[in-house]
């Protein structure tokens, strides 16, 4: 178990306007009101909540609001009201699609894990021309959400644990409907398929103009892969995996191949790259990756399987023209909190903790083209970076061979410590509880937190290794996550990475929810931010490109004004971050559609849509 030092956040009493945590609420519906409001947190008298109880409570609330369900959809797109400049016409025409989760809780007395929460799928149609934007948002209908949703009363009831959660009404005890696909994890568009992903099943394709499921898109053919019995096995993990299979896969209804929801895009070569890994592998000390590689058309041209004599956890990766590159978040089995996993007691994912063991990280280099390796080196012994980290997030990756034929490859990334990733209390959620702690995510212990890495790899015209290093990405400390470029140099060397930090301004919100926007010039070296105003907060930035240079375009951002229960799309110029003109247009989203926190996000140019 993890040991830290959170301090205290929560108060032992709420003013008496204050009631139970929005967590546990939700947002009306509009069948059942007629005129939706969200939730209010101010005081009597409309006396501002700051002026009646202190900053730690303030950041209780504010916390809680950030993940408040939100039950309402729209029914056809409804036009943003501009609060701030305009969204100027040289604007790239297209749409930004967010996901994310958005129901928390139940009619019954059950919440889940922001993780296990139901996708919840976000639309802004950007007209360049008109500078109109277009608001959309929807439920992914995924199997799961339509057996806990009744659209008749509009009501919940939460029947699927979750790998990260557990029920407190329904059954719970011996309930093994685990594999909550809720497709809320990132989202795509290729192949003229929009497409929503979650880490462990299929994606969800959706209509683009109407943001209706269309169903399952089994891209990976998970539903026709033959499986060993275990008969024929050439070791003692083949013959458990032959055990486990028929478990997993018949009782707990597993799919028999995993696909991850980070997936990567090739630009050069105009490819889609994913990742999948064997579900039985969460339980035992290998590892099964499969990579596929798709053309504009979503044909398979490409598939290789890598089997790896280590328990790893990944949810992120990296690739290079010549190399799939896997950063060894390592794992263990807990014997004790499988056994209350399986029997509906603690969540799924107790089964597992980290394994810091090493005081490395291994980096496994495997080989893209069969064919044509880059060295004979063997794939399976890893490089060792001189760093014990988690790899969270990717932003970019990128390779160059000198005439000598030695390679030197650079990964921009997110990373965080052992000590501080913790399985069954990300985002601060206690499963026991049902509530969400921000403590958890504001330790004080700051090298811990996740930051931005720069990991070097020189390897030799032979594969022998010349230097593996990781270093604080330009000197930039503070607590971030969500690195991005500009997608046309993604596998090419960036100058400029785009990530969400925090300003470090709020007493007791100090590293997470982040608040601000950094640009990161990697080659001088030098950092320039925009933040939100107190009391709100952002999510993944995304750029779009416009002109030819690296950073001529613009950002997107959501920006969670949590205090008056407001959303908003920012629209920013990338070469004017750290300016007090940054903003070029700032759009509200409708008080009754405001969303709880996305994930990843996903832009579409209109041709394309």
């Amino acid at each position: 178990m993890i040991q830290t030092k959170p301090f205290h956040i929560i108060p032992t009493k709420f003013p008496s306007s204050i009631q139970s945590p929005p967590f546990h609420r939700n947002f009306p519906s509009p069948a059942r009101t007629k005129s939706p409001r969200a939730i209010s947190i101010s005081a009597p008298n409309h006396t501002h909540i700051e002026e009646i109880i202190d900053d730690s409570v303030a950041a209780f609330w504010d916390y809680q609001f950030l993940f408040v369900s939100q039950r309402s959809e729209t029914t056809e797109p409804i036009t943003l009201r501009v609060v701030d400049g305009a969204v100027p016409q040289d604007f790239p025409s297209g749409t930004y699609y967010l996901t994310g989760p958005g129901l928390f809780t139940d009619d019954h007395g059950s919440t889940v894990h922001p993780l296990d929460g139901h996708g919840y799928l976000r639309s802004f149609n950007i007209d360049g021309v008109t500078g109109e934007v277009k608001f959309m948002a929807k439920y992914v209908k995924t199997e799961a959400q339509m057996e806990e949703h009744d659209p008749d009363t509009d009501t919940w009831r939460f029947t699927y644990r979750g790998p990260f959660s557990v029920l407190k009404s329904g059954k719970k005890v011996g309930n093994t409907k685990v594999m909550k696909n809720v497709a809320n994890t990132c989202v795509l568009k290729w192949g003229g398929r929009l497409l929503c992903l979650w880490e462990g099943g299929s994606p969800y394709e959706i209509e683009s103009a109407t943001l209706d499921t269309i169903g399952r898109f089994n891209m990976i053919g998970e539903g026709n892969l033959t499986v060993s019995d275990g008969n024929n096995s050439r070791d003692i993990w083949d013959l458990a995996a032959g055990l486990l299979r028929p478990i997993l896969y018949g009782t707990f209804k597993m799919p028999a191949k995993r696909l991850l929801s980070h997936y990567k895009m090739d630009i050069k070569n105009n490819r889609l790259l994913t990742m999948s890994c064997n579900a039985e592998d969460m339980l035992l000390p290998r590892s099964n990756f499969t990579f596929y590689e798709y053309d504009e058309s979503f044909k398979l041209v490409q598939k290789q399987e890598f089997n790896i004599p280590d328990h790893l956890m990944l949810h992120d990766w990296a690739f290079t023209d010549t190399h799939y590159i896997l950063f060894a978040n390592r794992i263990k089995l807990d014997i004790m909190g499988a056994i209350g996993a399986v029997c509906g007691l603690t969540p799924m994912i107790s089964a597992l903790t980290v394994n810091p063991s090493k005081s490395t990280s291994p980096i496994y280099l495997l080989p893209r083209n069969p064919d044509k390796p880059f060295t004979q080196r063997d794939w399976r012994e890893p490089l060792q970076a001189p760093a014990q980290m988690w790899l969270l997030h990717v932003g970019n990756a990128f390779e160059a061979i000198d005439e000598s034929g030695n390679l030197a490859i650079r990964i921009h990334a997110c990373s965080c410590s052992y000590q501080w990733f913790n399985f069954q209390r990300m985002f601060g959620y206690d499963w026991q509880s049902g509530r969400l702690d921000p403590s958890i995510m504001n330790v004080q212990e700051n090298e811990s937190l996740p930051h931005l890495v720069e990991v070097s790899i020189n390897l030799d015209s032979n594969g022998s290794s010349k230097n593996c290093s990781v270093e604080t990405l330009n000197q930039w400390s503070k607590p971030a996550d969500f690195p991005i470029i500009n997608p046309k140099y993604s596998g090419r060397k960036n100058k400029y990475v785009y990530s969400a930090t925090s300003s470090g301004s709020r007493r007791t919100l100090p590293h997470f929810p982040f608040d601000t926007v950094v640009k990161l010039d990697v080659s001088e070296n030098s950092n320039l931010t925009w933040s939100v105003d107190a009391r709100r907060f952002i999510g993944e930035p995304i750029f779009i490109p416009k002109g030819s240079e690296e950073d001529d375009g613009y950002l997107l951002v959501v920006e969670y004004a949590v205090a008056i229960q407001r959303c908003y799309l920012v629209i920013l110029d990338p070469r004017k971050i750290g300016q007090a003109n940054a903003v070029v247009a700032k759009l509200e989203v409708p008080r009754h559609l405001n969303f709880p926190l996305g994930f990843h996000g996903f832009w579409s140019d209109k041709d394309l849509n």
